[in-house]
């Protein structure tokens, strides 16, 4: 697991960030409206400057219904008024920038709002190609909903019609399954690079590119879809050199051969089935419910030790070595649509070793707002804009506001509770930012105090090799040669009889020490040592 010696071709000041995904209507409410919005994420600047990130991915900002939060997209050229004006979103990343943080927008590339113009203007006329018709009843095509007869094909929810990038594989007898060189597929090709460079020009520095893997249909291997990205790549590599794509797809080998800068392992994706990210951190209790099909009975970073590393190992050697030299991967703590670090029985405390594993992997690692300071996924939540996906799988729990400090509204808004976008948690004993930057022994503090190490410390970053020497509990492994890292993720000590690891200094660790026999860990304990 040695990196190529060739520079990575992402830019720079992307190669080696720390990522920081932003929920906006949950992040900061500036007016007291009950929803966040771009005036409050700039007002909490400084706490991710403190913290030591170096992008923001905010979730769509883009005018729209709301169906699906954000992601059924009305206008990509206006931002949704609930979040402010555009000056306050020029405010955002000039002051992010003069911080050295860099905005990423969120960009919904497969689909639209079933209420854009396009879509209003496609269904009244039987010309119109921006989006898949067939004039027949298809397997999951809706009817239409204006004066043209047939019906459409959405790209996730009924209100989300997928946009015509064409079919890798046109068919005799189905017409709707236009080749991608056909007059609609151009044009949404040719739409997604304005939008692209309409953002890119006021100051975002790239994109999370939302269901990347979709456009072109029945597509095996993505290869047309690669086309598609490796074109779009190569317009923003003249227009705008630094600015990044980052994908949803959730198979690094694919997306970074697909043309974009790096891919985030995924609940779901991949040849593994997001086995890589769901048997790090699934406690099964929250936005997830499928069968367990890794290694152990439970994810690694379980309090009974009753996982195993070994799935996100093999999955990580084939991503690493398939983007070696291309690409980054992104490994999260969680996102929107996947259960939070503390989800279930997980505490906060078993976190400090996931942050100590995931700040010292050689991945862009990816903090979810509100995972620094161990907020928890809230369960039983109202279905809003979208968040429930089938009965039992509501994806709020990990969209819940923002919690700044002590007071009854965590210093998220002004607005009463009842107005809040979703309700708080309701536990009284719930971590807030305040008094964890107050207590010097806090997740919040060990969060920043890894990623300071991670900064100063080059080999733990994405450009050192990683060497695992022991998978089991502990997780040991060497970085760049210089380095060695030990997790503990279960609540009983353990030891591991690796030799030679006695003269190891202690850079930051927790209950963890090396001697001439092997590593030694205490329950949820970690260490870093210098060789």
């Amino acid at each position: 697991m040695t990196p190529s010696a060739e520079r990575s071709t992402v830019p720079e000041w992307f190669d080696d960030a720390v990522l920081y995904q932003v929920y906006p209507q949950s992040f900061a409410d500036s007016d007291g409206d009950g929803i966040g919005d771009f005036a409050g994420i700039t007002a909490h600047l400084d706490h991710l400057e403190w913290l030591g990130v170096d992008a923001v991915w905010i979730n769509p900002c883009f005018a729209s219904p709301f169906t699906d939060a954000g992601y059924d997209v009305a206008d990509y050229f206006s931002v949704a008024p609930r979040y402010g004006t555009d000056d306050d979103l020029a405010l955002l990343v000039d002051e992010a920038r003069r911080r050295g943080i860099r905005i990423l927008f969120d960009l919904v590339a497969g689909h639209t709002s079933d209420r854009h113009p396009w879509f209003v203007h496609s269904a009244s006329d039987p010309s119109d190609d921006r989006y898949i018709w067939a004039d027949r009843p298809a397997p999951g095509f809706r009817p239409s909903p204006g004066s043209r007869e047939g019906y459409y094909k959405p790209n996730f929810f009924p209100s989300q019609p997928a946009l015509n990038f064409g079919y890798a594989h046109p068919r005799e007898g189905e017409p709707w399954r236009l080749p991608v060189d056909a007059e609609g597929p151009r044009a949404n090709r040719r739409a997604l690079a304005e939008i692209m460079d309409h953002w890119l020009s006021r100051g975002v520095s790239g994109f999370r590119v939302d269901m990347a893997y979709s456009l072109v249909k029945d597509d095996p291997g993505w290869v047309e879809t690669g086309r598609l990205w490796n074109e779009l790549r190569a317009g923003l590599r003249a227009d705008h050199p630094e600015a990044v794509l980052v994908s949803e797809w959730g198979d690094p080998a694919t997306a970074v051969g697909a043309g974009f800068h790096a891919d985030f392992l995924l609940h779901f994706g991949g040849p593994w089935r997001g086995a890589a990210l769901r048997s790090l951190w699934d406690t099964r209790a929250g936005t997830d419910r499928r069968p367990w099909d890794f290694r152990g009975s439970r994810c690694y970073f379980d309090a009974e030790g009753g996982g195993s590393p070994r799935t996100f190992l093999e999955a990580w050697r084939g991503a690493s070595a398939a983007v070696e030299g291309r690409g980054r991967i992104s490994l999260p703590t969680s996102n929107h649509d996947f259960s939070r670090l503390v989800c279930g029985p997980r505490t906060p405390e078993q976190a400090r070793s996931a942050f100590a594993f995931l700040l010292t992997w050689p991945a862009l690692p990816a903090i979810h707002y509100g995972d620094e300071i161990g907020m928890r996924f809230v369960p039983d939540l109202p279905d809003t804009e979208g968040s429930q996906l089938v009965p039992g799988v509501n994806r709020a729990g990990s969209r819940t506001p923002m919690q700044w400090d002590a007071t009854p509204g965590a210093g998220f808004s002004t607005a009463p509770e009842d107005r809040f976008y979703l309700p708080l948690d309701p536990d009284p004993g719930r971590p807030d930012a305040a008094s964890q930057r107050a207590d010097e022994g806090s997740l919040l503090h060990l969060v920043r105090r890894l990623i300071a190490l991670r900064k100063a410390r080059t080999g733990l970053g994405t450009g050192g090799a990683v060497e695992v020497v022991a998978d089991g509990y502990p997780l040991v492994y060497e970085r760049d040669g210089r380095y060695l890292v030990a997790v503990n993720p279960r609540r009983d000590a353990a030891e591991a009889a690796v030799a030679g690891y006695g003269g190891a200094r202690p850079l930051l660790t927790e209950g963890a020490e090396c001697t001439a026999e092997g590593v030694r860990v205490r329950g949820f304990g970690f260490g870093v040592f210098e060789l």
